[in-house]
């Protein structure tokens, strides 16, 4: 079964790890002016896709636009990696897709490590994602291990494209961020990015 089986109850239960949800990770980050381009981009994007409401057209129209406004603001430091197949270890189900895959390599042509962050894009609820997502850095960091890179932590973003909900995973145990935030504040969305990658 892929990463998708993953409820929160199921990940917790499977791998033994706390589950902390009352921190507020990133609240005293630092927004990032963005480019015109994205508020032009996503001026047009946001109500077609909300319109269109499905899991694909939030992630083309929404979430990828974001991540490349990342991309560029590190100048190309980190590769991006959109709906590839991460198979990690089969017998603890840590197999399948992932939806965005973002990596502290500049190499783009394949996926390396350290991987920083895992982004998992749902139609509705953000929730729904969480379990999914702990499994993904839970893989993340098995992989970044097997490549001899031993970083401390690895984040992971659930969003609607609408609503963002970050987490941070490190050894055993998943934060999962207190508030949400909406894709009104892009900046704070990109400047929290900015400061994961760069840990």
């Amino acid at each position: 079964m892929p990463y998708s089986s993953y409820t929160l109850k199921r990940v917790k239960e499977d791998f033994k790890i706390d589950i902390v949800e009352n921190r507020d990770l990133f609240s005293e980050t630092e927004e990032v002016e963005v480019s015109d381009y994205l508020k032009t981009t996503l001026n047009y994007n946001i109500p077609l896709a909300l319109a269109i409401s499905t899991e694909k057209a939030r992630s083309e129209l929404i979430v990828s636009n974001v991540l490349l406004e990342l991309k560029k603001y590190l100048n190309d430091e980190v590769s991006l990696f959109s709906g590839i197949n991460f198979d990690v270890d089969k017998d603890r189900d840590l197999n399948g897709f992932c939806d965005y895959i973002l990596s502290r390599s500049s190499e783009q042509f394949y996926l390396s490590s350290p991987i920083a962050a895992i982004v998992e894009a749902k139609n509705e609820q953000v929730t729904s994602g969480l379990g999914q997502c702990i499994a993904e850095m839970i893989a993340a960091e098995i992989f970044n291990e097997r490549e001899g890179n031993n970083i401390d932590k690895i984040y992971g973003t659930v969003t609607t494209g609408n609503t963002w909900k970050f987490l941070e995973y490190r050894k055993g145990r998943a934060c999962i961020d207190r508030p949400e935030y909406h894709i009104a504040n892009v900046n704070k969305i990109i400047g929290i990015f900015v400061k994961m990658m760069r840990q």
